[in-house]
């Protein structure tokens, strides 16, 4: 299974991200940190991704390029985080053909109604929980 993990800004969402996928999925899971800036993709790197890019270009040749998107709702949001992610990288994450997994955290003004709100690590914890499901049905 190929993840990436898309994150920006200080990069601690992704970092977070990688760090449970690394902990709780097969040693074979391959993790693509792909960072809006080089800042947060040296995090998710740290954290244990196996490779790392930064920038527009590089999100929006990679997330063709693997079998799960994850990262915050903003990351397909143009202009969200702060300016960070571009239109052109919110298009390409969202015409992926890649499953996207996020958590429902964004800076824009962006609502998203019916969902509870929780501690970003419990978001997190259900997300690497929807990873494994995803692992174990499809043996990707």
């Amino acid at each position: 299974m190929r993840i990436a993990v898309i994150d920006g800004q200080g990069g601690g969402i992704g970092r977070l991200i990688t760090d449970q996928i690394r902990k709780k999925l097969p040693r074979g899971t391959e993790i693509i940190a792909l960072g809006t800036n080089a800042i947060a993709t040296s995090l998710m790197l740290k954290a244990g991704a196996n490779e790392g890019a930064s920038g527009e270009n590089a999100v929006v040749q990679n997330v063709d390029e693997v079998d799960i998107i994850t990262g915050p709702l903003g990351i397909i949001l143009a202009h969200s985080m702060r300016g960070e992610l571009t239109a052109k990288m919110a298009e390409a994450i969202a015409k992926s053909k890649a499953q996207k997994i996020l958590l429902p955290l964004t800076l824009s003004k962006v609502e998203i109604v019916g969902v509870q709100p929780e501690p970003l690590p419990h978001q997190v914890d259900k997300l690497v929980e929807r990873l494994i499901e995803l692992e174990v049905k499809t043996g990707v």
